[in-house]
């Protein structure tokens, strides 16, 4: 039988058997590691019927929550065979998940793409609503609310650069941009967007601090063309004050960002307010 001959008959059968799912619905599947962190942070173990196979790895925030739940490939037929009320995802399952499972009759909520704190914020409010737990989300959201003012603000901001083992930072309109200025930090990375690490002007201005990502990662390693193998990156990890940002703080946009801007913050404080 051909695969999408098996397809349609799942779709059928639950499309006949599934009811769409109640704001407050128990059992709840997750698709992905992103998705992972808003369940494991805001239900309670009953209502996790699954999460995904990375939800215990070194880059997930969460990974501590993760004892004795059930995991679950974002494999339709694997998914759909758990009879979940309510499936939540961020990029789990490939860009028409959503759309399949609403034509089985089960419902996705979708966790927002964020581009700064403020989009974190409304992504919170949008799933803690989605999975009946808006108090919940707004403890969270009154959380990070509190730590962000308590971070010492300074007259004259410190030059930091965002680097990572592939060479890569980030400039203005970024969500790293706004990290770095939420720890009183200025963005040594003048260029918007994502960019390579810039080569040229490190050889001759540097920042006073590095803020590396991803560095501690068990399987990162430099690729033969990654501009961080040049001497001049490699020296400012060496030269200059460096904060070793956990990949699990920054890999998904959410609330514990706040980890890695207090530690940004905390050597900027140490280092440049003694």
């Amino acid at each position: 039988m051909k695969c999408s001959t098996i397809t349609a008959i799942v779709l059928v059968i639950f499309a006949n058997n599934a009811t769409i799912a109640a704001p407050d619905a128990e059992r709840i599947v997750s698709l992905d590691f992103c998705a992972d962190q808003y369940v494991l942070k805001m239900l309670p173990r009953a209502r996790i019927l699954a999460v995904s196979p990375n939800a215990g790895k070194h880059f997930s925030y969460m990974r501590d929550s993760t004892t004795n739940i059930p995991t679950v490939r974002p494999i339709a037929e694997d998914v759909l065979a758990l009879k979940p009320d309510l499936i939540i995802r961020s990029y789990g399952g490939g860009p028409y998940a959503s759309r399949f499972f609403e034509l089985a009759g089960v419902s996705v909520l979708q966790v927002p793409l964020t581009n700064s704190l403020e989009d974190i914020r409304n992504a919170i409010r949008h799933v803690a609503d989605g999975l009946g737990v808006t108090q919940q989300g707004e403890k969270i959201i009154s959380t990070m609310n509190r730590r962000l003012e308590s971070i010492h603000k300074s007259n004259s901001k410190r030059m930091a650069l965002y680097m990572t083992p592939t060479g890569v930072t980030s400039g203005p309109g970024t969500l790293i941009h706004e990290m770095l200025q939420a720890a009183d930090l200025e963005n040594f990375q003048r260029q918007p967007g994502w960019r390579s690490i810039p080569l040229e002007r490190l050889a001759y201005e540097q920042p006073a601090v590095i803020a590396a990502a991803f560095f501690t990662a068990e399987e990162n390693y430099l690729s033969m063309w990654s501009p961080m193998r040049h001497p001049v990156a490699k020296n400012q990890m060496i030269d200059q004050p460096t904060v070793m940002l956990q990949g699990a703080w920054t890999a998904c946009a959410g609330w514990y960002l706040l980890d890695a801007i207090e530690a940004l913050a905390n050597s900027a404080t140490i280092d440049g307010n003694q």
